[in-house]
């Protein structure tokens, strides 16, 4: 049952409705005069036949009878912005305004697959909005009267978000070659991290450590760098940067530098200090250092893991879980059941998943694996409904855990944060690795899995010490 409206108030909404003559909030200014959003939405539901044959939706009126009011660019039935448009001709008449170049009356090259992604949105009411924010339509107005369009000119200006998506639209529809985006962010980054340390021996050392050895090993990843990536050698490099700095502090040059100094800056502050060592190695290679230098290394197996009666528990609450969305209930069955890690999660793309009436499969190593009801349920719903597939950012995704960027998957660390409310991702993907060894041999579950069999062994091995333990004392 609909909700009653409102008494009329003439004293907030002086304008009456032409259609009930009420005074109510006007929605739009039609041709019989203003009309409420009550009768906004009455007109946008009524159905029948015109005066001039025409049968379907009559939001108009002719001589105070219902009729039939298309577009009056493309004669289409749809709903109305403004001056007789619907609102897919506003937005590409939007679009066509803002990336034409207002001096040459022509659109750049690059922007023009841009344009049309944008005018043939399935939900232009989105489109517009986004176009009409004031700092996206100043951005792109900018823009279109640029001569030359490509990466180098898109990093010179602020990095904002809108700067990202444009590039991110530019990239998805062809309009710039794609590039590995974590790495130039990284690049970008590490420029104004070396700027730290003063000119002198500890920032050239800095600067060949981020060109030959990060910037190097994030280049030969398989593939796009992942974020985890990007944010390890960011972490790597921020501590080579406090470490060079605290040794600067001491009037320490990297040939003086002695293991009892290594012990003081290790001693001397978090934890984190430890992953200097990726530096000393570096530096040690590089002949900068003696190669005999150590820092204490961290413990192994010390991360905590949840226990099997708590995975099940988790299990149960990720498949029920209502306030989960369908992504978000598949990651957590994929970290409960497959021990996927959360970065390989968001990369999963719809070539991995096989989906029929009887079966679902998932292949996240060398073999596929059968996802039994009711852990299908996720994936079958995303079939239905993918998502964010009615704008101009995903045209026909092959991710999916798809992102707010514009062909891109979604960001791993969000998705670990609402995942909190089932488990502790990385607590649950290590206790069901445990688990796991106890039923496979660890080639075959290295090859289900997409894990190293080195890995697969030493957490067999940890799964197995207290039982190795027992069998030792009764000997």
């Amino acid at each position: 049952m609909s909700r009653p409206r409102p008494p009329s108030d003439p004293d907030t909404w002086p304008t009456p409705c032409t259609r009930c003559r009420g005074h109510y909030e006007i929605a739009a200014h039609w041709p019989d005069g203003p009309v409420c959003r009550y009768c906004y939405q009455a007109a946008k539901r009524t159905t029948g036949t015109c005066a001039c044959g025409h049968t379907g939706i009559l939001p108009g009126r002719l001589d105070g009878r219902p009729a039939c009011r298309d577009c009056r660019t493309c004669r289409a039935e749809a709903e109305l912005h403004s001056g007789g448009q619907c609102w897919a001709c506003v937005l590409a008449a939007t679009v066509d305004q803002l990336l034409t170049n207002p001096h040459t009356q022509q659109m750049h090259p690059s922007l023009a697959p841009v344009a049309a992604a944008l005018k043939a949105m399935t939900r232009p009411n989105s489109g517009l909005t986004w176009l009409n924010q004031p700092h996206v339509t100043a951005f792109l107005t900018d823009l279109a009267t640029t001569a030359t369009i490509s990466h180098e000119i898109l990093d010179a200006l602020p990095h904002t978000r809108t700067r990202d998506y444009v590039r991110a639209l530019l990239v998805t529809h062809g309009g710039l070659p794609a590039r590995d985006e974590q790495l130039a962010r990284f690049i970008t980054w590490s420029q104004d991290a070396i700027q730290r340390l003063p000119t002198g021996e500890h920032r050239e050392a800095l600067r060949r450590f981020v060109r030959w050895h990060q910037a190097r090993r994030m280049t030969t990843t398989d593939g796009e760098t992942t974020r985890g990536t990007f944010l390890t050698a960011k972490q790597t490099t921020t501590v080579a940067v406090d470490f060079l700095t605290w040794l600067t502090s001491r009037g320490t040059t990297l040939s003086e530098l002695t293991q009892a100094d290594l012990d003081a800056w290790q001693s001397g502050g978090p934890t984190t200090r430890e992953l200097a060592d990726r530096f000393l190695r570096w530096a040690a290679t590089a002949q900068l250092v003696d190669p005999r230098l150590r820092l204490q290394p961290h413990r192994r197996d010390t991360a905590a893991r949840m226990s099997h009666p708590d995975q099940t528990r988790a299990l149960a609450r990720a498949v029920d879980h209502e306030e989960l969305s369908p992504r978000d209930r598949l990651a957590a069955i994929l970290v409960l059941v497959l021990a996927q890690q959360i970065d390989d999660v968001v990369g999963l793309t719809w070539d991995q998943i096989t989906i029929d009436d009887d079966r679902v499969t998932i292949t996240v190593g060398a073999h596929p694996v059968e996802l039994p009801s009711p852990l299908d349920q996720p994936l079958r719903h995303l079939v239905a409904e993918p998502g964010h597939d009615r704008t101009a950012a995903h045209p026909n995704s092959r991710w999916i855990f798809r992102g707010n960027s514009p062909g891109q998957h979604l960001d791993a660390s969000p998705l670990r944060r609402r995942l909190k409310t089932v488990c502790a991702p990385r607590a649950a993907r290590l206790g069901t690795l445990e688990e796991l060894t106890k039923l496979d041999p660890i080639p075959v579950l290295a090859e289900i899995l997409g894990y190293h069999p080195s890995t697969i062994e030493r957490h067999a091995t940890h799964a197995a010490s207290t039982y190795a333990r027992y069998i030792a004392a009764r000997q």
